[in-house]
């Protein structure tokens, strides 16, 4: 029997750079809320068998409302989030108490609305072979480590080769047993600052490969103004790509 597979869909933060009076992921793109988007990309991959929301408590009803006008079947819970991203974290993971260690849970922001059906697909079968997995894509940029300069401001320290960066992005994907066990490392580490999920294994499961899926360039997060505009172009291209071709009469 295969594994049971559980989506995570994180809103826990108000995404204070967006300057906007809502929290982003429910800002309107293309007609439907941002979260709305990344919602039906899980809903829609055969390989999920549910759908758990977390969001910043004020909006609760919100997002309750949105599951219900869209039918969501795959959705089992709209929660409250964390002050911090590990704290949602750790909040999606107790929503799946139920699971056994050996079922898988997909870890999304719901601030990148555009992920496709088939990279959730691939970190599915991914984890087939891994314990941990993280869809990235290569770095077009080159990226420098930098510290105080010796006359202000800041100097290179350090120049990766740009081979070996990758930009991450979500889903990532643990099996249960996996993400337990880091959580609860990381819970009694009084230094814990964390952003990434796929970070919290490798710290504190060393000996657990993360592996990487490889991602999309659309799956963009939205983050700052103009985000938007750039997803509804984005938006425009995929579904223009997908659309059926006109068949002559």
């Amino acid at each position: 029997m295969r594994p049971r597979v559980i989506a995570a869909v994180l809103a826990g933060g108000v995404g204070a750079r967006m300057g906007a009076p809502s929290p982003k992921q429910l800002l309107p793109l293309a007609g439907r809320p941002v979260i709305e988007h990344a919602i039906a990309a899980f809903e829609a991959c055969p390989d999920v068998d549910e759908i758990v929301v977390l969001m910043v408590e004020e909006y609760l009803d919100r997002v309750g409302d949105i599951v219900a006008s869209a039918g969501f079947a795959k959705v089992g819970a709209v929660l409250p989030g964390g002050a911090t991203r590990t704290d949602t974290s750790r909040a999606a993971l107790a929503a799946a108490g139920h699971a056994a260690d050996t079922d898988l849970v997909l870890l999304h922001d719901a601030a990148r609305p555009l992920v496709s059906p088939a990279t959730i697909s691939a970190c599915v079968a991914a984890l087939g072979e891994a314990g941990a997995v993280g869809v990235a894509v290569p770095s077009a940029d080159t990226v420098v480590r930098v510290a105080p300069g010796r006359s202000g401001g800041e100097a290179v320290t350090q120049v990766p080769p740009r081979a070996e960066l990758r930009r991450m992005q979500t889903p990532q994907g643990f099996r249960l047993g996996v993400a337990r066990r880091a959580y609860a490392l990381a819970a009694a580490d009084p230094d814990l600052v964390a952003t990434d999920d796929c970070g919290v294994v490798l710290r504190y499961l060393p000996e657990e490969e993360v592996r990487i899926v490889p991602g999309e360039e659309a799956n963009i997060k939205v983050t700052n103004p103009g985000d938007i505009e750039v997803a509804e172009t984005l938006l425009r291209r995929m579904r223009a790509s997908t659309a059926a071709p006109e068949v002559d009469a």
